[in-house]
């Protein structure tokens, strides 16, 4: 049976060698970005021992922040005109926007030195404050040349009561390439990172 098979296996050969050849010529996916966007706390606890968790009142969990599906991306959104959306070419964030924002939030808080913050994923026990909302900008308009966030929060205390508040803070002067886009989302992150941890942990 192996000598039937033969001629059929030697004609395909040249094919295979074909496709092999083909193989390291052509990417199926696109070409890598030279770098990629972060947020970085401009707030930052120093090293040693944070605050202690004792009181529950002093323990804040920062739970992660919803986001509408334009930001649900590892893209720059593009405010356009009122009713169109582009993306911002070569511009590509490390992790999607909401999770960067959310550490960005959860360190400033803790570099006030007021309270214990619980940021990660599961949340143990009942903190005493607990921080969610909705990220609902983190791009570029193009229009007035502004870097925008824009961030709804919802404050849920240990006895139900629950209070809302919107955070913005729009970086002026940025030109529509990456590197200055990410600066300015960066420095505008920071602004509302700080007024949100002043609302949460006042003191």
């Amino acid at each position: 049976m192996t000598t039937s098979f033969r001629p059929a296996l030697l004609a395909r050969l040249p094919v295979l060698a074909l496709a092999l050849a083909l193989s390291g010529c052509i990417s199926l996916g696109g070409e890598p970005p030279e770098s990629l966007l972060t947020l970085s706390p401009s707030a930052r606890a120093p090293a040693g021992p944070g605050v202690a968790g004792g009181a529950e009142r002093a323990v804040i969990a920062v739970l992660p922040f919803d986001t509408p599906a334009k930001l649900d991306v590892l893209r720059v959104p593009v405010a356009v005109s009122d009713t169109e959306l582009a993306y911002l070419q070569e511009a590509y964030w490390v992790e999607k926007p909401a999770r960067l924002f959310r550490r960005v939030v959860g360190e400033t808080i803790r570099a006030r030195g007021t309270a214990m913050v619980v940021d990660g994923d599961d949340v143990a026990g009942t903190p005493g404050v607990t921080l969610q909302g909705t990220l609902t900008e983190m791009g570029y308009d193009a229009a007035t040349g502004e870097a925008v966030v824009r961030f709804d929060a919802v404050r849920i205390a240990k006895d139900g009561a629950v209070a809302t508040r919107r955070f913005e803070a729009k970086q002026s002067g940025v030109t529509p390439d990456a590197r200055s886009v990410g600066a300015g989302l960066n420095a505008a992150a920071n602004t509302v990172a700080a007024q949100v941890a002043e609302w949460v942990a006042p003191g």
